[in-house]
């Protein structure tokens, strides 16, 4: 009775830990999983959602053990190692991270975008020593006068004040379990590093107890300020952030007021003016962006009102997140990233437009490092002092607030001439003030076609053609030689194709290719114009009555039928196929484990065929083309099934063609 009284008790401490997970409480929620895992239960999930809570509440390094011991113990979460990954970096651990994100790619991950984002990182962390060489002249002090032990972010400088935001109210923040933000102000030292002492609010009209505001900015002449409020609890999860206005008038601010440009079902924050007031940029994880958190634009007309946000496209979003926009005195757009090459996690980068074609340069260290780098202004027209946030070791206690100066601002002509003499790839030679060209690469595709069997031989007189996937058109078609050997294909950044091949007494298929994630970065183009071609193994299976193969990835819920939206996914891959074979009939049929009784098993086979077959029938394949099939258990791979991975090979389901 004891023993089932602490069993019960550490499942019910391990369920509370998952609902305070699920709720975005993840302080709380880690408390309650590692007392399960001291207890033995749930070792890969619970230490699995420890590592995750430390991840979503930005903690990465804490997450390491975690991740460790979540996949020592069989987690089975696809992602489990592309998040682990991304700690490892984050704890300077490139190679361990590098073969994590190998091992997630190699397992064919579903998620385009999270594949995409590993593709990108895997490619940075392999040549993160170019980045790690990148020579600057900032010399990085931290605001010791004003960091405290909590969290100082986001500084803006406004007339004779720095504005910053910092965790010093009274009510705590559920998801870190440290006190809310809020947006304070302290007078500019004359020497900007001497910056300090004891802050003030900066209105009493943006300042909430129980809420978090952070992230101000400005209009030219300083009457009209954006900024960043949320976490209130109305709504769940991140899209509890919204960004408001407020307008100065008889000396105050007004009560500000939520601006359009707020999606209410996403998050929204980072707003950031241009020099002349007249656009808004901020960052939303909305849908229908690039990535991660994207950065949007927005312009403002004289009466306040917004026209609709436009996503500033691939050659600022990745996969990642790209937050705190500010444009400087030069009109150039600064950001932080985790998706564009870096050191860490966010580093900040530049954005420069030469010749129609946008670049993208890191800033390098002492700025960057591997820890998050975000929210730099400058604090003077000739761009030789400014401040950023890192939580960089060394610090205060969190996020502290940074001051850098460019030591290369003011050069006479003789060092600028002596800089023009350094080779065209040193990146000094931007501090003589002329943009680099954009450098060129051209991509090509081609690769080789073998059959499907064993040994493999290689195949000719296969016809292969390329098709970009987002116009529906064809790219060019080729046809394989006898070596196997086609192409090359002319590419593009960014874009999605499919590869028809087809060869007479072998099965026509499709395959994918994606550039999203390949394209080489602006900073590791070492010429002006290259050429890179990307090489694919395709393989064939021959066209033979009663040839049968196993549809991945085919998942029904409990005791149901009905086809689930990530099966209907798997299914759209066998309709093309028998599309692209008009000729080919097939049975279509169910597999199930052995652990209910046999005429159960017989029926609930028998409903889930045919429901396959009626969604197949749906998309345009007649019906007389297709028979479902129930087999139960009749079948089984493993008669003596004992772990879920050996039930869950036993539950399958396969087509086999009955003609072509």
């Amino acid at each position: 009775m004891a023993i089932l009284t602490a069993c019960n008790s550490t499942q019910s401490i391990f369920k509370q830990g998952v609902r305070k997970f699920d709720n975005g409480e993840y302080s709380l929620a880690i408390k309650d999983l590692q007392a399960a895992v001291t207890a033995g239960y749930e070792l890969g999930r619970a230490n699995y959602l420890i590592a995750e809570s430390f991840r979503m509440s930005n903690r990465f390094e804490l997450a390491v053990p975690y991740y460790q011991k979540a996949l020592e113990n069989g987690v089975t979460n696809p992602e489990a190692p592309f998040n682990y990954a991304f700690a490892l970096k984050a704890a300077g651990k490139y190679a361990e991270a590098a073969a994590q994100l190998e091992k997630y790619i190699a397992s064919n991950p579903t998620n385009k975008v999270a594949t995409e984002k590993a593709n990108r990182e895997l490619y940075t962390l392999k040549a993160i020593d170019i980045i790690q060489q990148k020579k600057t002249f900032y010399l990085v002090k931290n605001l010791g006068k004003l960091n405290t032990a909590g969290a100082e972010f986001s500084p803006f400088v406004k007339d004779e004040d720095l504005i910053f935001a910092a965790t010093r109210k009274a009510t705590l923040y559920k998801n870190n379990g440290m006190p809310m933000t809020g947006i304070y102000k302290v007078k500019l030292a004359e020497n900007y590093d001497e910056t300090g002492g004891e802050p003030e609010v900066f209105s009493p009209a943006l300042f909430l107890e129980g809420v978090n505001e952070a992230n101000v900015t400005f209009t030219k002449d300083g009457k009209t300020v954006v900024f960043a409020r949320g976490n209130t609890g109305k709504k769940k999860g991140t899209a509890d952030v919204d960004l408001y206005l407020s307008r100065f008038a008889s000396n105050k601010w007004t009560e500000p007021r939520l601006i359009p440009v707020s999606d209410s079902a996403a998050w929204d924050g980072s707003p950031a003016f241009s020099r002349d007031g007249r656009t808004l940029y901020f960052c939303s994880n909305r849908l229908g962006g690039v990535g991660g958190i994207d950065i949007y634009r927005a312009n403002m007309d004289a009466s306040g009102r917004f026209s609709k946000p436009v996503n500033m496209g691939k050659d600022i979003n990745t996969p990642g997140d790209e937050m705190f926009p500010y444009v400087g005195p030069d009109a150039k757009l600064y950001f932080a990233s985790d998706g564009h090459p870096g050191l860490g996690k966010l580093d900040l980068f530049v954005a420069t437009r030469s010749q129609g074609v946008i670049t993208i340069e890191n800033l390098g260290a002492p700025i960057n490092s591997r820890f998050d780098d975000f929210g730099l202004v400058y604090a003077d027209e000739d761009m030789k002092y400014g401040f950023f946030s890192s939580n960089r070791e060394g610090g205060k206690g969190d996020d502290d607030i940074y001051t850098f100066e460019d030591e290369s601002v003011g050069l006479d002509s003789t060092q600028i001439a002596e800089l023009e003499k350094l080779p065209l790839d040193d990146p000094r030679r931007r501090t003589v003030g002329k943009p680099e060209p954009p450098k060129i690469v051209n991509y090509y595709l081609a690769g080789t076609v073998a059959s499907n069997e064993t040994p493999a031989a290689l195949l000719d007189s296969v016809i292969v053609k390329v098709f970009e996937i987002s116009a529906d058109s064809l790219v060019g078609q080729g046809v394989s030689t006898g070596g196997g050997v086609f192409g090359t294909f002319p590419l593009e950044e960014g874009k999605d194709y499919s590869l028809l091949i087809e060869k007479r007494g072998y099965i026509t298929k499709r395959e994918p290719f994606t550039m999203a994630g390949k394209s080489i970065p602006q900073i590791f183009r070492k010429k002006l114009t290259m050429d890179t071609t990307f090489y694919v193994a395709l393989k064939m299976d021959r066209l033979a009555v009663n040839k049968t193969f196993v549809l991945e990835n085919i998942y029904y819920d409990l005791d149901k039928f009905n086809i689930r939206s990530d099966a209907a996914v798997e299914l759209d891959k066998l309709v093309q196929i028998l599309k692209d074979n008009p000729t080919v009939s097939i049975e279509l049929s169910s597999h199930t484990d052995a652990r209910a009784s046999e005429s159960y098993n017989n029926k609930l086979s028998q409903n889930r065929a045919q429901s396959a077959v009626d969604y197949i029938a749906t998309k345009g394949i007649e019906k007389e083309r297709l028979i479902a099939k129930g087999y139960g258990e009749s079948r089984l791979i493993i008669k003596e099934a004992k772990t879920e991975d050996e039930h869950q090979k036993n539950r399958r389901t396969e087509f086999t063609i009955l003609s072509y």
